[in-house]
């Protein structure tokens, strides 16, 4: 009888322990999940979408110090560019050097087709080196859905 109830009291408290076991580790487990993984690249998108030098050299101010703070190697910048933001990536552009050396250093600076449509700009209006999506709204929103840093200066 006192085997019998030993084991029931046994099989009881291995079940507390697998039970609280397994809670500690779900805890662990999610908590890691919702770290980033130490190899994983840092992204960020910031939205450019006034026609103000001094925003774009924010933006472009904010690009930069992104690459020295993580190293350029380590992380991703995208700059949108829709709406009155569009102006500053045509060719007589007041911050075309600037958005020059943000290319060259690994910065994606990216105009909207839309907007460009609309405005009735072609490509040969615009800086060499930029990309084009066809909508940069779009482009925001998908960044963000899939996991990237979102900054509007």
């Amino acid at each position: 009888m006192i085997a019998r109830q030993f084991a029931k009291v046994s099989v009881a408290a291995r079940a507390v322990a697998v039970l609280a076991a397994v809670g500690i580790l779900s805890a662990t487990v999610s908590h890691a999940q919702a770290q980033p993984a130490a190899t994983q690249r840092a992204r960020v998108v910031i939205q450019v979408s006034d026609s103000d030098q001094a925003k774009w050299n924010l933006a472009l101010n904010n690009a930069r110090n992104i690459q020295t703070d993580l190293g350029a190697a380590n992380v991703d910048v995208e700059i949108v560019a829709y709406g009155p933001g569009i102006g500053m990536l045509k060719m007589d552009s007041p911050v075309g050097g600037r958005i020059d050396e943000a290319t060259t250093a690994g910065v994606k600076v990216i105009a909207c087709e839309n907007t460009m449509k609309g405005q009735k700009l072609t490509r040969a209006d615009m800086l060499n080196g930029i990309s084009y999506v066809p909508a940069g709204v779009v482009e925001l929103m998908s960044r963000q859905q899939q996991g990237w840093a979102y900054i509007r200066p």
